[in-house]
């Protein structure tokens, strides 16, 4: 590469990401010219040794970029490229970029290099398809701004569950309400959601809720099994013995237990036999011998095919579900839940999104008046 940016730079490491992965066969020269002055930089990529077909990249190195920034700033910005200087293809450089923003960028044409090593880039000639898969969370987060909310914590979970689960439209005032937060605090954390394109408002309403990006955000933030937050056991007579005990347990004693996880994926979208049976436990109950016994339990350190989990925040109890006369979570925390759980669990929760998609008139209220306040943190 002729005139290389400095090394150690974005745009000097993003660059490397390039050529390694095209290898020996390609050359990336940086172009000088007509429009290098006050655009920015250009470069030229070619199969080694036949410039005839060669294609113009555009590099823009950011910070950082949101969703929103691609579709009002960026993507603007490339339609005007295309046409000021033919075929040639924007490709952002950046630190990270989020998932959502990468699906932006794609869509508008827009190539994407991040240094975490999410890279996508299509050239139809020559033919050049690249996509390979980097973080998924940002491994340096920016320092947080106390006056922008993010989608972690228990607080940001209560609105999302509320966001997906009932459809617009509606205000931030009846959400405050029925998800027991503060005003300015879903108004800020609505400022966030409609800068990452998960929400649309027209004034003060809310318009529209992409409701599966929102579940695969708000993931992305959580962990389902945090560390002293489950335990797990065994079930000697197997998970369906545990079911089946489930309604016969006295609802005075036992209100308070939730099936979620890939048992109850399967169950709303079939899928694979096997998985482990997750069990919420609300806190005002052990888990001790008493609940063991109850459930048909014993306790192990390895090989746990039950996992008795304690929820950070009750709102995995709101709008549950009755299922073979047992109750399991709401579907969009069953996807929250297996989305952010581990192994085969986020592909049971993808397949979970594909089916409420095509029944979402059952699952999703239509009316947030009909909703009751969830109890207060």
């Amino acid at each position: 590469m002729d005139q290389s940016p400095e090394s150690g730079t974005p745009e000097y490491q993003g660059i490397r990401a390039l050529q390694d992965l095209l290898g020996d066969g390609w050359t990336l020269t940086e172009r000088r010219g007509q429009y290098s002055e006050g655009y920015g930089t250009f470069y030229t990529l070619e199969p080694t040794g036949d410039p005839s077909a060669a294609a113009h990249l555009y590099l823009e190195q950011v910070r950082s970029v949101t969703p929103r920034e691609v579709e009002t700033v960026l993507a603007p910005q490339a339609h005007l490229l295309r046409h000021l200087v033919v075929d040639t293809t924007m490709v952002v450089i950046a630190p990270w970029l989020s998932t959502k923003t990468q699906y932006m960028l794609r869509e508008n044409g827009i190539g994407y290099v991040d240094l975490t090593g999410n890279i996508g880039l299509r050239i139809s000639r020559p033919a050049v398809f690249i996509h390979t898969v980097g973080a998924l969370r940002s491994p340096q987060p920016l320092s947080r701004n106390k006056a922008k909310a993010t989608l972690a914590g228990p607080k940001a979970g209560r609105l999302i569950r509320l966001l997906a689960d009932v459809r617009p439209p509606y205000r931030a005032s009846q959400l405050a309400e029925v998800a027991s937060l503060s005003l300015p605090y879903v108004s800020r954390l609505l400022d966030t959601l409609e800068e990452q394109l998960l929400i649309r408002r027209s004034g003060r309403v809310i318009k529209t809720v992409d409701w599966p990006g929102l579940l695969r955000a708000r993931a992305a933030e959580t962990s389902l099994l945090r560390p002293d937050s489950y335990h797990g056991m065994v079930a000697p007579n197997g998970i369906e013995s545990v079911l089946r005990r489930l309604p016969e347990l006295p609802a005075h004693e036992w209100d308070g237990l939730a099936v979620t996880g890939p048992v109850a994926a399967r169950r709303f979208a079939p899928l694979a036999v096997g998985g482990q049976l997750m069990l919420y436990v609300a806190s005002h109950l052990a888990i001790d011998e008493d609940l063991e016994d109850a459930l048909g339990l014993l306790p192990t350190s390895e090989h746990a095919d039950v996992i008795l989990l304690r929820p950070s925040d009750d709102v995995v109890f709101e709008r549950l579900r009755q299922v073979d006369a047992h109750q399991e979570v709401a579907v969009t925390q069953l996807v929250l839940d297996c989305l952010s759980g581990p192994g085969r669990m986020p592909a049971e929760g993808e397949a979970v999104i594909k089916e409420m998609s095509l029944q979402e008139g059952a699952w999703r209220a239509s009316d947030i008046s009909d909703l009751r306040p969830t109890s207060l943190l």
